[in-house]
């Protein structure tokens, strides 16, 4: 998600020598439209994960991280801390995860498997526990980063590990992999879940290679390491779906 016209026009100059019988016009240029959007017949955006970046007054955007009013251009409102939200995966060019629920299990987040949750055998009563719900970062703190929406005392941290993957911490643990990501992760009010880190590069699904199978996928932040390895791997969106306040996923996610 950029808000740079530099990579619609680097692609604009490699389709304009090319001959195929499918590029359209834009202005005085031609473009892929399976790879470009032209917004008012001159002005061509990028399709980064299947969204046609928006155009504002000489920029292009992702709806999941602006908007833009009287051709002004402005960031999404963060959701307050501790608002509860979903995640729904999106691509529309990709069918097979288009739509997906974003499912927390095994320490991971995952698409097309089910939530695996906890509860006590204490006589106590827990939420359902079946539907994955995260709480927003609190973006006025230095530092603070999303969690799993839960009961269990201590909760459970999202963070990014070494390899790119969102995991979450287990319950009555603080411990994450070294080499982990902590922060920059922000959720936007009528837009997505972003990775704000520096060198981030959006968000992949990768088909699940777990012990076991299971089958499903394993969603993956991309980034300069890793950016070759996840290469085969879908681009996506993730779009925000806000709970009702006093939401709980569940006591604790496994």
């Amino acid at each position: 998600m950029t808000k740079s016209l530099g990579l619609a026009l680097a692609g604009l100059l490699a389709a304009a020598g090319s001959a195929r019988a499918d590029l359209q016009t834009c202005g005085d240029a031609q473009y892929d439209p399976a790879q470009y959007v032209c917004h008012d017949g001159n002005f061509l955006c990028p399709i980064i994960a299947g969204e046609g970046l928006s155009y504002c007054s000489g920029a292009c955007y992702s709806t999941y991280m602006y908007t833009c009013t009287n051709n002004v251009l402005t960031p999404l409102q963060p959701l307050a801390g501790g608002t509860p939200f979903t995640l729904t995966v999106s691509n529309p060019t990709a069918e097979a995860v288009d739509g997906l629920a974003v499912d927390a299990c095994n320490q991971r987040w995952n698409l097309g498997i089910e939530t695996c949750s906890y509860c006590p055998d204490t006589g106590i009563e827990c939420p359902v526990g079946d539907t994955t719900v995260v709480s927003a970062p609190d973006t006025t703190a230095s530092g603070s980063e999303p969690a799993m929406d839960v009961i269990v005392p201590g909760g459970q941290v999202v963070y990014l590990d070494p390899s790119g993957a969102v995991g979450y911490t287990q319950a009555h643990s603080a411990s994450i992999p070294e080499g982990s990501t902590q922060g920059g992760l922000a959720a936007y009010s009528g837009g997505g879940f972003v990775n704000l880190n520096s060198g981030g590069y959006g968000w992949v699904a990768c088909p699940s290679t777990a012990s076991g199978g299971g089958g499903g996928y394993t969603l993956f932040a991309v980034n300069a390491d890793n950016k070759a390895t996840l290469a085969s791997c879908t681009p996506v969106n993730l779009k925000v779906n806000v709970q009702p306040s006093g939401t709980v996923g569940a006591w604790q996610y496994t």
